[in-house]
C-alpha cells in the first residue's frame, strides 16, 4: 500500500506543475483537463482548461495534483511535504528552488538530526520540509 499527497491548488495547478518541473525535476505521468470528463455537469464554469488530476513523478515519489473547485486560493495548512535529497548540494538547490518567490520558514542549516534541514513555503504555499539524512 502507499500514500500520495493530493495537492489542490485551486485554479494554479498548470502553473505549479511548471514549477515542480524546474525546482524539483518532475515528470508528469498523466494529466486530465476538466474538458475531457465524460460528465461536464459537475464543471465549473470556465474551467473546461483547468487541470482535473495530474500525477507527478517526483524522484521515487507520486504526488497527485488538481485546480480542485478553482475557486481561487490554495490552503495546504496543516500538512508539509518532506524532501530528502541525497545530498547536502542537492538539498541546498531543491530549496532556493522551492524559496523562490516563497517564504522560507526555517533557513537550511546543519541540525543535531541532519547535516542539511529547512523548510519552506513554496509560492503556492505548499510546505516542504527538506533534509538529508545521515
Amino acid at each position: 500500500m502507499q500514500i500520495q499527497p493530493y495537492l489542490s491548488f485551486e485554479g494554479k495547478c498548470e502553473e505549479a506543475i511548471n514549477f515542480y518541473r524546474t525546482a524539483l525535476g518532475a515528470q508528469v505521468e498523466m494529466l486530465m483537463r476538466f474538458k475531457e470528463a465524460p460528465d461536464q455537469s459537475m464543471m465549473t464554469p470556465g474551467s473546461g482548461d483547468k487541470v482535473m488530476h495530474a500525477s507527478l513523478k517526483i524522484g521515487e515519489a507520486t504526488v497527485f495534483a488538481s485546480d480542485g473547485r478553482c475557486m481561487g486560493k490554495a490552503n495546504f495548512s496543516g500538512i508539509s511535504l518532506s524532501l530528502t535529497p541525497s545530498s547536502e548540494s542537492d538539498a541546498k538547490r531543491f530549496f532556493n528552488a522551492l524559496a523562490d518567490g516563497g517564504q522560507v520558514q526555517v533557513p537550511l542549516s546543519k541540525t543535531f538530526f541532519s547535516p542539511a534541514f529547512g523548510v519552506v513555503a513554496d509560492k503556492f504555499g505548499v510546505p516542504w520540509m527538506i533534509y538529508v539524512t545521515q
